[in-house]
């Protein structure tokens, strides 16, 4: 039987359709999946991520055994930081992408939840002599998004004048009607955004909240379908979908995930390897499609009659008035500009290598994750 959130009857309320998606029963849309992609381009939107994972590391050991384990450089980050980082293979293959926050005694990791579980099996295997403990938070939380251009001032109407996080993957502990919230500064759609990681007792009072604040603004809830386009404007890969663990890193698109100066953990080996190389074989890139319709997942890509790649996520961009796709080519053709081709329905599609992210943010002072 597929997951729920905490908030799926209220979703319901509010008109939501549902589809399952790994392993998780979640609105598809809210009626009109174009007036939710429009509300976080120009105002605000919120978004459920319910789905999503939370581990706790405690112990004298945590930063010593993560530094081990992530791709990403731990040392760098302080109490109230956080950063985006890839859990590997021997390898250098990619199990996951987690977002890292450190508090005064803890370190979290936010992921996934369809994948917790293996990342949880893979780290304990290599927790040995290791100080370190794992407990597993997610049932006791649970994550409500807001994103877009007024997303600042729609947090103000929930927290007041409580200080804000000013940088992606900040985070600031906030009091809301009682309950404890921690708001993440971070984008999940381009725009600007917060992560407000929210005690399950209180979270259908603060989705609610939202919900009546968010009027002022024009805020409306956003489903899959409307987050999967926003998602690939922003050129923001998702795990399962545009990298799987058959993908070496430093071929995913995940370049904010990776340290090069760190130092020894898992998988580091093949990453200096291939970096010292100059170079991996393929990489996740975007493309700009001729035509009215989007590519399907995993249809081939083409250089005159030599197969050269694979498409892994299309969809129609309003922001753009064509068709889009994220995909891996060869490196010979991976050069923005060049002129390829997509299969599609039989026929070949003219497709252009684009720069990511396709769109930019309405504020320029926020990066993707």
């Amino acid at each position: 039987m597929a997951k729920q959130s905490p908030l799926a009857d209220f979703h319901r309320s509010n008109g939501a359709v549902f589809t399952e998606r790994d392993g998780w029963l979640l609105p598809i849309h809210f009626g009109n999946a174009d007036a939710e992609y429009n509300a976080v381009r120009s105002t605000a939107g919120l978004i459920d991520h319910c789905n999503r994972g939370l581990l706790q590391f405690t112990g004298p050991d945590r930063l010593s055994f993560l530094q081990g384990m992530l791709s990403n450089d731990l040392r760098d980050i302080k109490p109230g930081e956080g950063q985006y980082a890839t859990v590997l293979t021997q390898q250098g293959k990619v199990l996951g992408d987690v977002r890292v926050l450190r508090s005064d005694n803890s370190f979290y990791l936010d992921l996934w939840e369809v994948i917790k579980d293996k990342i949880v099996e893979h780290l304990n295997r290599y927790l040995v002599a290791d100080e370190v403990e794992i407990a597993d938070r997610s049932e006791g939380y649970g994550i409500l998004s807001l994103q877009g251009p007024q997303s600042t001032g729609l947090l103000r109407k929930l927290v007041g004048q409580a200080e804000l996080p000013g940088r992606p993957a900040q985070h600031v502990i906030v009091n809301v009607d009682g309950a404890n919230i921690c708001v993440v500064q971070d984008s999940h759609t381009g725009e600007l955004g917060f992560d407000l990681i929210i005690p399950v007792l209180a979270l259908q009072n603060v989705a609610q909240r939202a919900t009546d604040a968010g009027k002022q603004f024009s805020t409306v809830w956003v489903g899959e379908e409307a987050q999967n386009i926003l998602r690939i404007e922003a050129g923001i890969p998702r795990y399962g979908v545009d990298f799987t663990e058959d993908n070496l890193l430093l071929e995913s698109g995940l370049n904010d995930a990776v340290s090069f100066t760190k130092g020894c953990y898992l998988g580091q080996e093949v990453i200096e390897r291939i970096r010292s190389r100059g170079h991996v074989n393929k990489k996740l890139v975007g493309f700009l499609l001729d035509g009215q319709g989007p590519a399907r997942a995993s249809a081939l890509i083409y250089a005159s009659d030599k197969e050269v790649g694979n498409v892994t996520s299309s969809v129609w961009s309003p922001g753009l008035g064509r068709p889009i796709a994220l995909g891996y080519v060869h490196r010979e053709f991976w050069a923005a500009g060049t002129k390829l081709f997509i299969k599609h329905d039989g026929d070949l599609v003219p497709a252009t290598v684009a720069d990511l992210p396709f769109l930019r943010a309405t504020d320029e002072t926020v990066s993707s994750p």
